[in-house]
């Protein structure tokens, strides 16, 4: 290396000069501006301006800088796709000639701006009747007269605004509906308006202990609990004897069999009681169980149900793509692609199907879809798979295999992906099967015993030890528990498929990495200089190459320049890009190069392994010094990871990338911990098959497109990701991005549910145990039972609302 006085800084040392878009806040030069706001691109000063000349401008206030950067250039045949009649009938919800309704999936709406904007695009363009937005799906309703605004032109407006719809070959196939199950609520419902009104009407037979002086008015009461109980029974309590008789089929005395015997027996012995007028009956206590029981389901299955956790390919490919017929541009589907088709895939589009080029230059961004971090460039005549992004100008292509057959649905053919996970039945499923033959021997002992002493006493005692000793408790405090397990991981952002999520994460011995993007940064790096020092004209000029190009690394450094100075960039001429050395062109009258050492001409320079990237500068054949670039792993993921005990669990990492990052892994992970590189999607799934076939219960972090397998395959898969309302792999749970050092805390919370669980299993105990006692005597009254019952379901849901409560706090979250 040339003589010179050589030091080295963090180029963040001077956040504080940076300028930021008055949009979207990102950070940018000054090169475009308008009503001495400065923005960063092109797109977010056009927002603003369609926003100012309508009136909109109130956008800025409820937020500062609530805009969304406006990504890739939009050509006039971007959209073009949505004119096709068959893409719209997938699309469109309603369509009359006049009115048309369609919804759109954006996961860029983040605040109370998003919804105030997405509200009013009727004050933009006339033609959208209204709008309705759900912050919670990331999802808006559109109304929009088709005779004065194109299904196309809506969807460009939302695009110009920053908020451009996901739209893929799902959407195209199958509509989504909304996740709400409407037949349970009604169940839950009809079964709450029921109870109550039945505890209203048994008020005076509880006061009267029984004794009511009118026997008219008691008749009158008793048949009204009876005509109330009829709809809990035959349509709010169906599906526990639905579930219960499949169960039986199958040989099987499922957790809803126990439920189904105790109001069976509830409801018959009231029938019995208010007919032959021998008393009042239990239809308070059956109507409770019921309603307890459905309200306890439906908060355990209405936690997440706007995440979706089961996407496969359909949910990332696009729905249109572009023809090229005789020279003209057509739009079609992508499933109608056949082989030999010429298509055009523009700038930051996704390749639909294998194909090859054509025309032009690609450069394919494949890190989704392989994890490498690096485009790819291709040219003309070589082969590009699906799912690889176009990074450079517009190519065209022709189709080898349509989206059907290419190689990123192989990993979707897989046999992985058509098994059901997380089959094993619950611990809680044989204890209530114990339970219940345990209750069986006591009212068939109780039976036995009332025949030789009283045979009277027989119907009352058995069928008083059978009321008292439901296991609802026993099911209340599991559903309960799980139910507000859920809700805590849910507050620090990890939110799980279901309960049984929680048993299997709780029963893991090894854990899966995946590199990029869970352990790291995704688009962020951390950036030293080592060199000379640069004039302030130089780092323009720098800037000004850098910005020219679309390589990972000359963008992290065009971001750490507008973070660390107020930069400006110059006319650059012959501007030339080498593959895999580096570019080079000409700022003002100096040539200016940044690459690779070999590139720029330095030949006495030794590469730090450590590094995932150095950048060389020269300047008119000067070397300058070098950008030294290296992953940013997350914050507290090195502490985690000394945390998790290495007796316990067993450590690897999968990484689709190169091995630069080598020696910073083996630093955080120790030696024990087995880290490979260079895995394929199909690699990380055998792994993962591996270490289960060797009796491994697997955890497997991951958050792209490669390690879809992967998280399928293994006990639990964790899509880490930086939106959780963004398009993940399909998984059994969703992080969020800053969570990840918190997973040992995850893990340990949920090895805590069973323990409530088993605690709250012995209070219900208790409380059967002095039940019995009253009831195998035949001394069980109805006022005792009505008591009884709702106190202990109420006492269970407090004591494992209350302790899993305590229990997340003491996990540390």
């Amino acid at each position: 290396m040339a003589e010179t006085t050589v030091k080295e800084t963090k180029t963040t040392a001077g956040k504080r000069n940076s300028l930021q878009c008055y949009h979207c806040g990102e950070h940018c030069d000054r090169s475009i501006s308008t009503d001495q706001k400065y923005f960063c691109c092109e797109g977010c000063k056009f927002v603003y301006q369609l926003l100012e000349e309508n009136g909109l401008c109130n956008y800025y206030e409820l937020s500062e800088r609530p805009g969304i950067k406006v990504r890739g250039k939009f050509t006039s045949q971007r959209f073009a796709y949505l004119d096709n009649e068959e893409v719209k009938r997938k699309l469109l919800r309603f369509d009359d000639g006049n009115i048309s309704h369609v919804s759109f999936y954006l996961p860029q709406m983040h605040c109370a701006s998003c919804i105030w904007l997405l509200e009013n695009l009727h004050s933009i363009d006339p033609g959208i009747l209204f709008s309705k937005s759900n912050f919670q799906r990331k999802d808006i309703f559109i109304a929009f007269d088709p005779t004065k605004i194109s299904l196309r032109k809506v969807v460009e407006l939302l695009a110009f605004t920053g908020y451009e719809p996901y739209i893929s070959l799902h959407d195209g196939e199958k509509k989504r509906g909304k996740k709400t199950n409407r037949k349970k609520i009604f169940k839950i419902g009809v079964a709450g308006f029921c109870f109550m009104n039945i505890m209203m009407l048994s008020f005076p037979e509880y006061f009267s202990s029984g004794n009511i002086g009118n026997i008219t008015l008691q008749k009158v009461f008793s048949y009204l609990n009876l005509v109330l109980s009829l709809p809990v029974f035959f349509y709010s309590a169906n599906e526990f004897f639905i579930s219960a008789w499949k169960g039986l089929q199958q040989k099987w005395l499922n957790i809803d069999a126990p439920i189904a015997l105790a109001v069976l027996v509830t409801f018959g012995r009231s029938i019995y009681e208010i007919i032959s007028g021998t008393g009042a009956g239990y239809l308070d206590s059956m109507s409770g169980i019921v309603f307890f029981m459905l309200v306890g389901r439906w908060f355990q299955d209405k936690t997440y149900d706007s995440f979706s956790f089961d996407r496969d390919y359909k949910s990332y490919f696009p729905l249109g793509v572009t023809l090229l017929k005789d020279g003209k541009e057509e739009t079609s589907t992508i499933s109608a692609l056949q082989m030999g088709n010429r298509i055009l895939v523009r700038q930051n589009e996704m390749i639909p199907a294998d194909a090859i080029v054509v025309k032009g230059r690609g450069n394919i961004d494949y890190s989704f879809v392989s994890g490498e971090n690096t485009p790819v460039v291709k040219r003309r005549g070589e082969l590009v798979y699906a799912g690889g992004k176009q990074l450079g100008p517009a190519i065209e292509m022709e189709v080898v295999n349509p989206v059907e057959q290419s190689y990123i649905t192989q990993l979707w053919n897989n046999d992985v992906f058509t098994q059901e996970k997380n089959k094993e039945r619950s611990f809680i499923h044989p204890w209530s099967r114990y339970f219940t033959l345990v209750l069986f021997l006591i009212a068939g002992g109780a039976a036995i015993y009332w025949s030789f002493i009283d045979s009277s006493r027989i119907w009352p005692s058995v069928t008083a030890a059978l009321i008292v000793a439901c296991p609802c408790s026993l099911l209340l405090s599991a559903t309960f528990t799980f139910g507000n397990m859920l809700r805590h991981f849910g507050n620090n952002k990890l939110y799980l498929k279901n309960s049984s999520v929680i048993e299997a994460l709780s029963k893991v011995d090894t854990i899966v990495f995946d590199k990029t993007g869970t352990l790291t940064h995704s688009a962020q790096a951390e950036v030293f200089y080592e060199g000379d020092k640069f004039t302030e004209d130089e780092i323009n000029m720098i800037y000004s190459l850098v910005k020219e190009s679309v390589h990972p690394l000359s963008r992290i450094i065009k971001q750490e320049l507008m973070v660390t100075h107020s930069v400006y960039p110059l006319p650059v001429k012959s501007f030339k890009e080498v593959a895999g050395k580096g570019l080079k062109g000409i700022v003002g009258d100096k040539q200016i190069r940044l690459g690779s050492w070999q590139f720029v001409g330095e030949d006495d320079f030794f590469r730090d392994p450590s590094l995932t990237g150095e950048v060389h500068v020269s300047i008119d054949g000067v070397y300058k010094g070098y950008y030294k670039i290296s992953n940013q792993y997350r914050e507290g993921v090195a502490d985690m990871i000394r945390t998790l005990p290495s007796k316990k669990y067993q450590l690897h990492v999968l990484s689709g990338d190169n091995d630069a990052e080598q020696r910073n892994l083996r630093s955080i992970f120790g030696k024990q911990a087995n880290i490979l590189f260079g895995q394929s999607p199909q690699d990380k799934l055998n792994y993962i098959n591996k270490l289960k076939n060797e009796g491994r219960k697997v955890l497997m972090l991951g958050d792209g497109l490669n390690d879809a397998g992967a998280l399928k395959q293994s006990d639990v898969g964790v899509a880490v990701s930086e939106n959780t309302s963004q398009f993940t792999p399909a998984c059994d749970a969703i992080m969020d991005s800053n969570e990840v050092s918190k997973l040992y805390h995850f893990i340990r919370y949920a090895g805590s549910g069973k323990n409530v669980i088993t605690w709250s299993f012995i209070l219900s105990i208790l409380y059967n145990i002095v039940g019995l006692s009253f009831a195998v005597q035949g001394l069980l009254s109805p006022l005792i039972a009505a008591i009884l019952m709702p106190v202990s379901s109420i006492s269970i849901v407090t004591f494992v609302t209350l302790a899993t409560s305590f229990s997340a706090g003491n996990k540390g979250l």
